[in-house]
């Protein structure tokens, strides 16, 4: 069975990049969300084995996101932060930091070793 993935990024063609690249790798895109609420939402009837949450978005930060999903006991989602600055969200519970801009093969190979470990 695939390994499911949601993904958030605020970009349309981010969300595009990140859900072909993992599609072709042979992963399930189960959603995606173009702003935290809708992520938080959607999230919260869903628990994919990885979540890709860019870090900078319309309504608030994935770091505010993350911090939601790791309160929720029934989330037990892996998640790699994407973002074009810094490195948020490893010091609370992010698996991996992915700086844009990416290849596929970077993103696949962090999916395969985050949801490995």
């Amino acid at each position: 069975m695939s390994k499911t993935v949601f993904v958030v990024d605020d970009s349309t063609y981010m969300r595009i990049l990140i859900k072909d690249a993992l599609t072709n790798a042979g992963y399930q895109i189960i959603g995606e969300a173009a702003n935290g609420e809708s992520a938080i939402d959607q999230l919260m009837g869903l628990n994919p084995d990885l979540i890709t949450l860019d870090n900078i978005l319309p309504d608030m930060l994935g770091t505010d996101i993350l911090q939601v999903i790791k309160s929720e006991s029934k989330i037990t989602s892996k998640v790699i932060m994407i973002s074009a600055v810094g490195n948020a969200g490893l010091d609370i519970g992010a698996q991996a930091y992915i700086v844009k801009p990416f290849t596929a093969e970077q993103l696949v190979n962090e999916a395969k070793k985050v949801l490995e470990s």
